[in-house]
């Protein structure tokens, strides 16, 4: 298993008063909520928690894309891919992703990813995203419009990093007289992609296909949904004629390490309470619009997201339906045995920080995940890939 820090940086400061009077946190929450001030010690802030992850030794650190809300101030993650860049040494780089059927212009994604990617000399992913339904209402995009133009700029991107230009690019979306992608890729023929999703069906089935087998990452579902999710990709794999691996599977979700189960419960619970049940949370025709999903994906996304931003969740039933990892080191590495038994996936994101929890809290659950979850996977790898090459011999 690999571990990639994943991190949201979402206005950690925000008044939790503030649903007195607006129903979400997104879209509609004025804008006068945010103090640049303590947006500048913020950012800051979150870099410094992503490059302690790489100091410790996972595998990767994850940043995002989101629009006008307080959930997560990354609305161009390039920026933070960008200072990390330099600043991390060992760690991959992910963008988890770029929500494509918003631009105007595929082809400054492909420079930027092209960009990243010969910084770290090959250490970057690239993460593709269609966006939840809220960024349609920021960007006034047609949601309607998603899978279509979703479809065509990875097209785009992808010829614009392995075919020799320039070339000539006519779509239904997209016109390019010239594509001719300065810098390439350092990665050949591309940087790994990634594709986080809710749960969608034909999201499940493109990603699958074996001209693509790119990793699906499952975002914030019960453990129930997730097992149903990665269970879909390895159907799907099969049907395709191919046995999908772990490394094409993985799953994104709240963490929290401390030195007890009790005392993990506790420091925990208003911060990740506070995280889903007033950021995460929005009205349902804002999170899935008109058009968003088919009605198959849809029935399905609300079967797995059910409650997820309506319901009011406490820490002890997030952490029994397989939201929320969080106990002590002994408790999370017995239950990630038991779930990548159960389900199967070669990567995990932590969330290592939600809602409000403040810095030195984040730093002792990376520093002990880091130090007491991670060495004993690494362990075990190694064991199961001597014993593999053993049995061969």
């Amino acid at each position: 298993m690999k571990f990639f820090a994943f991190h949201l940086m979402p206005y950690a400061a925000l008044d939790p008063d503030y649903d007195k009077k607006y129903n979400s946190a997104w879209v509609t929450l004025p804008n006068t909520y945010y103090d640049p001030k303590i947006g500048h010690a913020l950012y800051n802030r979150y870099l410094d928690e992503l490059e302690l992850a790489d100091a410790m030794g996972f595998d990767g650190v994850c940043v995002n894309e989101h629009h006008q809300n307080a959930y997560g101030l990354m609305p161009i993650p390039g920026v933070m891919a960008g200072a990390l860049a330099r600043r991390t040494k060992q760690a991959k780089i992910a963008v988890l992703g770029r929500a494509l059927p918003l631009l105007n212009n595929p082809l400054v994604v492909a420079e930027e990813f092209a960009m990243l990617d010969n910084i770290t000399a090959g250490r970057f992913v690239a993460g593709f995203v269609r966006g939840i339904g809220a960024e349609y209402h920021s960007w006034g995009a047609n949601p309607a419009e998603s899978h279509d133009r979703f479809h065509e700029a990875h097209d785009l991107i992808v010829r614009a990093w392995t075919e020799p230009g320039p070339f000539t690019f006519e779509g239904k979306y997209y016109h390019f007289e010239y594509v001719n992608c300065w810098p390439r890729p350092y990665q050949q023929p591309h940087p790994p992609i990634w594709i986080p999703s809710q749960g969608s069906r034909e999201t499940i089935e493109w990603a699958s296909h074996p001209s693509r087998k790119y990793t699906y990452l499952q975002t914030f579902s019960p453990v129930t949904a997730l097992a149903r999710y990665m269970q879909m990709y390895r159907d799907t794999a099969q049907k395709y004629g191919y046995t999908a691996t772990l490394d094409q599977v993985g799953w994104a979700i709240p963490t929290y390490v401390a030195e007890s189960d009790e005392i993990a419960r506790r420091e925990a619970k208003p911060h990740i309470e506070f995280f889903m049940n007033k950021l995460l949370r929005m009205p349902q025709e804002m999170l899935l619009p008109p058009g968003y999903l088919s009605l198959q994906s849809l029935k399905g996304v609300l079967s797995a997201k059910r409650g997820l931003s309506g319901a009011q969740h406490t820490v002890d039933s997030l952490i029994e339906s397989g939201m929320f990892l969080c106990g002590s080191a002994s408790t999370v590495r017995e239950k990630l045995e038991k779930y990548q038994k159960e389900i199967g996936f070669g990567y995990l994101l932590p969330a290592i920080q939600f809602g409000s929890l403040p810095h030195e809290l984040t730093r002792k659950s990376v520093e002990m995940f880091a130090r007491e979850v991670i060495p004993h996977f690494r362990k075990r790898d190694a064991g199961a890939a001597r014993a593999a090459v053993a049995g061969r011999a």
